[in-house]
């Protein structure tokens, strides 16, 4: 069995409604939510092409990323690594896709600490949502989780005004994936939805 059905089922499983919650700024409360789960799930790749931010979607190790850290070439062959817990381990490419922008590469069979996932509802966008994002620390100052609003782009992207690199995680208030960061713009961050992720893994996982 493919690792991206198991991957795919939990994206549909953590498919939520949209809360009454997201119009409001999140409060320090969802903010510290958010960094414990950014502490947990969120990982380094070292990739063939280049380093870059990812987080553990999956339990048994499957992690989103930025495109820009592996290509379409390299799908099915282990030339990656994740660097989790201390420990570097070898990741295999599952999937790579250039236009959306994003990969999933898997770490060694075991059990991560999988970040929980948000779906929107179908129709619903993040235009206008206030999202979290972990900006990462500079000049010895400390990474610190920043809130601000998503505005359209062209479909299906967002951008978000923050400073993030390639393949961090975008949370809602209540500390839950909602998109990742595909690449950086002048202004901040371009931003995909979980829900065009879990599309892709569907459309990838196709005999």
């Amino acid at each position: 069995m493919s690792r991206l059905f198991p991957l795919a089922l939990a994206l549909c499983l953590g498919a939520l409604p949209a809360a009454a919650s997201d119009s409001g700024r999140p409060s320090r409360a969802d903010l510290q939510r958010v960094m414990e789960h950014h502490r947990r799930s969120v990982v380094k790749i070292l990739g063939p092409r280049r380093a870059a931010t990812g987080v553990f979607v999956g339990t048994a190790g499957q992690v989103l990323t930025s495109v820009e850290s592996v290509g379409e070439e390299y799908v099915g062959l282990s030339v990656a690594t994740v660097e989790h817990a201390g420990q570097a381990l070898p990741a295999r490419v599952l999937l790579a896709n250039a236009s959306l922008k994003v990969a999933v590469v898997a770490a060694p069979d075991g059990t991560y600490p999988a970040v929980p996932v948000r779906l929107l509802k179908e129709g619903d966008s993040l235009e206008g949502r206030w999202l979290v994002g972990v900006v990462p620390g500079a000049r010895n100052r400390p990474e610190k989780p920043e809130t601000a609003q998503a505005t359209r782009a062209p479909a299906p992207f967002y951008d978000v005004p923050l400073a993030l690199p390639p393949g961090s995680p975008v949370f809602d208030s209540d500390g839950r994936l909602v998109a990742v960061v595909v690449q950086r713009t002048r202004r901040g961050c371009r931003v995909l939805p979980m829900g065009e992720v879990k599309l892709t893994l569907a459309a990838s996982d196709k005999p």
